[in-house]
């Protein structure tokens, strides 16, 4: 477990994204840490399936910044909304790394959520714990939305 008061989640994560072998599926709240979009493009580029699910209605700005991030990275992404659609949110912060290594907690992939507050990220291996996050992402990407204008 990783709390922000005495580390840094961005180098964890960055680290794991490194040494992944085959796949990185994320699903996120808020993505706007250039650290950690520069590691998913390094991932994508050594030929590792990258997939990204965003949450599609808060932050609109930071939003278009992240999905334009991802289109000039090639890297496949989905939008999503919550269960009540419209005004809810996609409100997940978690990522899979080759299917075998969950990342959850309350940190956003943010220079915010790194440089300010108070946050936490849990790494999880063991196979139990780590298969139903594979599920939920797997969910959120059959039913997440590929925007028009920046369909791959």
């Amino acid at each position: 477990m990783i709390f922000t008061r005495s580390g840094s989640p961005a180098e964890v994560i960055e680290r794991l994204i490194g040494s992944a072998v085959a796949s990185v599926a994320a699903a996120l709240y808020r993505l706007s840490n250039p650290r950690l979009a520069g590691a998913l493009k390094e991932a994508r580029q050594r030929g590792l399936s990258v997939r990204l699910v965003l949450n599609d209605n808060d932050h609109y700005e930071e939003n278009q910044a992240a999905r334009r991030t991802l289109k000039n990275y090639d890297i496949p992404f989905r939008i999503a909304r919550g269960r009540a659609g419209d005004k809810s949110k996609m409100h997940h912060k978690f990522a899979v790394v080759d299917g075998r290594i969950a990342l959850a907690g309350s940190y956003n992939w943010t220079l915010e959520s790194e440089e300010r507050n108070y946050e936490n990220l849990i790494l999880l291996r063991e196979p139990l714990l780590v298969a139903p996050f594979v599920q939920e992402f797997d969910e959120l990407w059959a039913e997440g939305q590929v925007p028009e204008a920046l369909a791959h």
